[in-house]
């Protein structure tokens, strides 16, 4: 039974919406909205106790983009949480791949650095007693279907996927899109590498999917954000995408069903919906110890 849980990115979208849906779940004692906003995580925090009937959410103020930000969130913790889900991402912003004071870019920072830097602070604080789910990507194995190449790496040594952290790996890249299916694969290889590590913790990637109305360009150009919305109306009108409760469900019944075993990338069959199987059999890099240890190597050198 999982009693206490922490969501990031829990304001809007599918982090909200795996609130919503975890409230109403026999047991849930309560839910830490984990959000960089105080006034968004508030209203959030309001429609969630009325729509549930559950006074059960608490804020916690967390970017994961700051690492100090994370650091503190955790210890402002008074007590360990059962479950966290690592929802909060994106492409990263007009500025993606500009380094933070970490020395890993805007992109990886939300999507890979600030969730390693939270879970391995509650790991080591033993304030996690049963599983983390990390939000992955269907595009860190690469999706033909929308001309998505699958990470091409050379090494995968721990040096390359450090380069992959600071950005150097992408050379002049100018499209936030171009990196990050790789950054989101270097985030499966680093739960995996976890859960070797940790055998008593369940660690589970898991792809949302292809989401109507998902906040992953939240923060890009105003004309990205429209064409971007324009592709997913015209990829929902042909079932190719799903909505936010499809989405939602994904992460919820992973974090309940131990059924999804720990190490493992789930995601769709083909395309960015539909069935849901290991990521592995579909590109097999994911399930090499070396290079998951590798990655979670080079992640690490960037904590200070």
């Amino acid at each position: 039974m999982l009693k206490r849980i922490l969501i990031t990115g829990a304001n809007a979208g599918i982090g909200k919406e795996s609130a919503r849906q975890l409230a109403l779940v026999e047991g849930t004692e309560k839910i830490y909205l984990g959000c960089r906003n105080q006034e968004k995580a508030e209203q959030a925090k309001a429609e969630l106790t009325q729509i549930t009937g559950k006074d059960i959410f608490e804020v916690l103020l967390i970017d994961v983009a700051d690492s100090e930000s994370v650091k503190l969130a955790v210890k402002q913790l008074s007590q360990p949480i059962d479950a966290l889900i690592m929802n909060a991402g994106g492409a990263g912003g007009t500025h993606f791949n500009q380094r933070t004071t970490d020395g890993v870019t805007q992109q990886f920072a939300v999507n890979v650095f600030g969730h390693a830097v939270l879970l391995e602070n509650l790991l080591a604080t033993e304030k996690l007693t049963q599983v983390a789910l990390y939000a992955g990507s269907e595009a860190a194995r690469g999706v033909k279907e929308m001309g998505m190449e699958r990470p091409n790496l050379k090494t995968s040594s721990v040096e390359e996927f450090v380069s992959i952290g600071n950005g150097s790996f992408f050379a002049s890249n100018k499209d936030s899109q171009a990196s990050y299916g790789t950054t989101k694969y270097v985030g499966a290889l680093w739960m995996a590498a976890l859960s070797r590590k940790h055998p008593n913790i369940r660690f589970v990637t898991m792809s949302p999917g292809g989401t109507k109305g998902t906040q992953v360009l939240e923060s890009e150009p105003l004309v990205k954000r429209f064409v971007f919305k324009l592709m997913m109306q015209a990829m929902s009108m042909f079932g190719k995408v799903h909505s936010v409760d499809v989405a939602a469900k994904r992460f919820v019944t992973a974090l309940l069903d131990d059924s999804y075993k720990s190490g493992v990338f789930y995601g769709s069959r083909m395309g960015i919906s539909g069935p849901i199987v290991d990521q592995a059999t579909l590109f097999s890099d994911l399930s090499n110890f070396t290079h998951q240890d590798n990655a979670r190597e080079a992640i690490t050198r960037f904590m200070h």
